[in-house]
């Protein structure tokens, strides 16, 4: 089903929408075990009911956007899993699929105002599951990037989100990628950026980074996730004055992961209070990333007067 909503850029133009949280949290929290390499990914296939219920948990919780579970989900990673290219694509269609589903019950179930369905494709150090989307630098050319992310893209563009989720990008060089592969797709993107302090993860400035999408005119919101809250209230400010755009901003919780120990660690800092500031400094998209729940993004949503 196509959504019926206003177009979401049209929506960042009026004023803040507000995203989910963290999709593999939730699932965690339903008792799935999300240690595969796959991710969240896996449960496309085995218990796609589960992904859905994910999906309307935010949504009732006052979540305008949801991330689909396609983070993970490539055509290389699903290979090493023996499934083959057409089913990998079916599975890739569905995550989006999913996400409609559950918008259509949350508005069954009396959640009003336009949902919309953003189609997440994560970096290419996700596929490989070793943290090395927190690191970027994989020795790749951007012309063998924008061949790794431009068949899934097609596959999820197809399906019709209302945005592709060009999301968690530790290196500008990427970006460029991935800016080229979402070229004549006809779906709008957003794209954000994993950062630490005012760098990119692979060590890039970030005025630098941002200035990567700032003429990109598929892009509709530019910004920061997976971060810590302290870094996203700096970068909003750069990204807005950047690149001119509304801004996309969900950080995690405040823990950090750990890769090795496949663990987080550290205390959350990630408070609903700080949305004020991200919107006066430009923020229209804006939620949680890694362990922040629909509890989180319903004080989210109501300090937003969603």
């Amino acid at each position: 089903m196509v959504s019926t909503s206003p177009p979401l850029a049209d929506a960042l133009a009026a004023g803040p929408v507000v995203l989910d949280g963290g999709l593999s949290n939730q699932l965690e929290a339903a008792g799935h075990d999300l240690s595969d390499a796959l991710w969240s990914a896996r449960l496309l296939a085995e218990d796609p009911e589960a992904v859905v219920q994910a999906h309307l948990a935010y949504y009732e919780a006052g979540a305008q956007v949801a991330i689909t579970a396609s983070y993970q989900a490539t055509f290389e990673g699903f290979a090493r899993r023996g499934t083959g290219a057409e089913q990998a694509a079916v599975l890739l269609a569905r995550s989006v699929e999913l996400a409609r589903e559950a918008a259509g019950r949350a508005r069954a179930g009396g959640v009003a105002g336009p949902l919309y369905v953003a189609a997440s494709a994560g970096p290419y150090g996700a596929m490989l599951a070793d943290g090395s989307e927190y690191r970027g630098r994989y020795g790749l050319s951007v012309a063998a990037l924008e061949r790794f992310h431009r068949p899934r893209l097609e596959v999820l563009a197809a399906a019709r989100p209302d945005v592709l989720a060009l999301e968690t990008v530790p290196d500008a060089e990427e970006a460029r990628a991935l800016l080229r592969a979402v070229r004549g797709l006809g779906v709008p993107a957003y794209l954000s950026y994993s950062v630490a302090g005012d760098r990119t993860r692979a060590g890039q400035p970030l005025a630098e980074a941002f200035a990567v999408a700032a003429e990109a005119d598929e892009v509709i919101a530019v910004g920061v996730n997976c971060c810590a809250p302290d870094d996203a209230d700096r970068a909003v400010r750069l990204a807005a004055r950047v690149t001119g755009k509304p801004v996309v901003v969900y950080p995690n919780s405040g823990e950090s992961w750990d890769a090795a120990a496949r663990a987080w660690c550290g205390s959350p800092a990630f408070s609903p209070d700080r949305v004020g500031a991200w919107a006066a400094d430009g923020a229209r998209l804006i939620g949680g990333c890694c362990r922040v729940g629909p509890g989180a993004i319903a004080e989210l949503a109501a300090g937003l007067g969603r």
